[in-house]
């Protein structure tokens, strides 16, 4: 059986980053909610930050994250753990994560049962 770590994580380069790849995949709740939760707490692992979903759609929305340039991901140990690509962000598209944690006030609420690392 392959190790999930056996294929390496696709992170965009900051240059590749496209402004409609990352706002739609922050057109979901869920991954949405995800990106709240990342911003207060930064350096999350996958597992419990929803119990609501399967962890394999769970899986596909961080992948969907991922590859939109919106989170990084890195494996510690058997852990995957999650950041938001603030800095970067903010270089490509200034003020773009601000609004979009501000716009999402009122409308999403964050993951409170997430495991910190």
């Amino acid at each position: 059986m392959a190790s999930r770590t056996a294929s390496p994580l696709i992170h965009p380069d900051m240059d590749d980053l496209d402004l409609f790849k990352i706002m739609g995949a922050l057109t979901d709740e869920t991954r949405l909610t995800i990106v709240v939760t990342l911003a207060a707490s930064p350096g999350l692992a996958c597992n419990g930050f929803t119990r609501d979903v399967t962890p394999s759609v769970l899986t596909r929305h961080f992948r969907v994250l991922r590859e939109a340039g919106v989170i990084r991901q890195h494996d510690e140990g058997t852990r995957r753990i999650n950041t938001l690509r603030k800095e970067e962000l903010d270089q490509r598209f200034p003020g773009l994560l601000d609004l979009v944690l501000k716009e999402s006030v009122g409308r999403v609420t964050p993951y409170t049962n997430a495991d910190c690392a």
